[in-house]
């Protein structure tokens, strides 16, 4: 595949701009549609390199065609038909580690890469237009283009637990679309008093194998920030330091409302999408940070990537002391990576891969108040902190948000029947979800590759877990 300095392609980009014939498209139209291809061709090798990447540095494989099968199948409708199409190479070191992952998208333009910076950081997407010299790869893998990838039915492999037919019927269902049409479950765990009840997996994505965690990692987010809290480095009521200078109306955002999605600032989708962060390959520091204020903070309530971002960033200087590998090592978390934008900045708000077993201790530690084989790592009572809704609220939904973590009750109640009101949970794209139960001392993890248009019930399936285990 081909490669082009930049100024070459920019300037073979311009001129076949002036010299391609009027179409019955839009210039605008145009311009969305290669803006498209740019961005999915960077979901593309961003996908393929972090799903092999961080699971051989976990001593697991991950094959390009189970990634097109997984996590490459069912995306945002306007990606979707043009992903799977499009030829990649997988070029690795000599040591056989993975170099980059390059995706070809315009005749005009370089491969889209995404870079692999080891087992500590995984893989960051490069700004379009850039190419990856990988030192003397030992060779390259073209597998070419996977347009109609194979959906293989889900073979469970069941791991031992205490809860027995129970929890086997409770996983069956889990697995068989019981719980939403269409859905794809990869994992479903759970644990009470520590001990583990049922767990079970796909054949193709086990234990100890990551998947991207997506807006779970604003939960484990708001675990970083506790624990630098805790360590007297950060103050929830400090300003998240938006703005240019102390006459910017910003500075008065302060992490708390950055974490409660009440920063105030405008946002041009409900979660901003984040796009050019997560698939094009600019900054956390160019995309998240600079959104104009347009109501008063702490006064309305907006899901916002750009929020967590921003948060994230207010602690940035605690990273350089304690990163997040310090925490995850500390709980056990062994196979989980956060990873980061090109320029090093960490991409919180998704850009996380984790398994099932390692957000289930994610979740221990919320059952244990923050405590950690006999170490605080949580202050006393973060746990209430994060699962309160006492901010401005979501619209349009029996769910509640709390600080990084959505809560089953709403400040004017609860309305899942059968749920205890003080459940919390983590979700994500795609159907991440980590339910934290304190007066049942439970954890359930459901981790799948759910296509765009399903969505498993989370909260029927936590209701009829705790049921099982009366």
């Amino acid at each position: 595949m081909r490669t082009l300095p930049l100024a070459a392609a920019v300037a073979a980009l311009a001129i076949a701009a002036v010299s391609s014939p009027a179409t019955a498209q839009s210039a605008q139209e145009r311009l969305d549609a290669r803006y498209d291809r740019a961005l999915v061709a960077g979901y593309k090798a961003l996908m393929l390199c972090s799903a092999i990447g961080n699971a051989e540095a976990n001593g697991a494989t991950r094959t390009p065609e189970s990634v097109h099968e997984w996590e490459l199948t069912g995306i945002y409708p306007k990606l979707d038909p043009i992903i799977r199409d499009l030829p990649y190479e997988i070029v690795r070191r000599p040591s056989g580690q993975i170099a980059h992952v390059q995706v070809e998208w315009d005749e005009a333009m370089p491969d889209r890469v995404a870079a692999f910076y080891g087992p500590d950081y995984g893989c960051s997407i490069l700004p379009t237009g850039a190419a990856e010299n990988s030192s003397e790869p030992e060779r390259e893998i073209s597998i070419g283009s996977v347009s109609s990838p194979r959906l293989m039915p889900p073979q469970n492999l069941f791991a031992e637990g205490m809860l027995g037919e129970a929890g086997e019927v409770l996983s069956d269902k889990a697995f068989d679309g019981t719980y939403g049409e269409g859905t794809r479950t990869t994992a479903v765990l759970v644990r009470q008093n520590g001990d583990r009840m049922f767990e079970y997996y796909t054949s193709h994505i086990g234990p100890n194998v990551p998947q991207r965690t997506w807006s779970v990692a604003k939960s484990i987010a708001a675990t970083l920030v506790g624990a630098a809290v805790q360590r007297g480095e950060l103050d929830m009521s400090a300003s998240a330091g938006l703005g240019l200078d102390e006459n910017d109306p910003r500075r008065a955002i302060t992490i708390d409302h950055a974490l409660r999605m009440a920063s105030g600032r405008y946002s041009d989708t409900p979660g901003n999408r984040t796009d050019p962060l997560y698939w094009g390959g600019i900054t956390v520091d160019e995309r998240a940070q600079n959104w104009p204020l347009v109501n008063q903070p702490n006064t309305l309530y907006r899901y916002a990537n750009n929020d967590t971002l921003a948060a994230v960033q207010a602690m940035e200087e605690t990273f350089k002391s304690h990163p997040p590998t310090e925490l995850f090592a500390k709980l056990g978390m062994r196979h989980t990576v956060a990873e980061t934008d090109w320029q090093g900045n960490y991409v919180l708000s998704s850009q996380v891969w984790s398994t099932a077993p390692d957000l289930a201790k994610l979740g221990q530690l919320y059952l244990n108040d923050g405590m950690w084989n006999g170490e605080r790592i949580l202050p006393e009572n973060w746990r209430e902190y994060v699962s309160d809704p006492s901010g401005p609220q979501p619209e349009g939904t029996d769910w509640g948000y709390g600080a990084g973590w959505w809560t089953f009750k709403r400040p004017e109640g609860n309305s899942f029947e059968g749920i205890p009101d003080d459940a919390f949970a983590a979700r994500g794209n795609r159907g991440q979800y980590v339910v934290v139960v304190p007066s049942r001392n439970v954890v359930i993890v459901r981790r799948g590759e759910d296509m765009v248009g399903t969505r498993f019930d989370i909260a029927a399936f936590t209701r009829d877990v705790l049921a099982a285990l009366d």
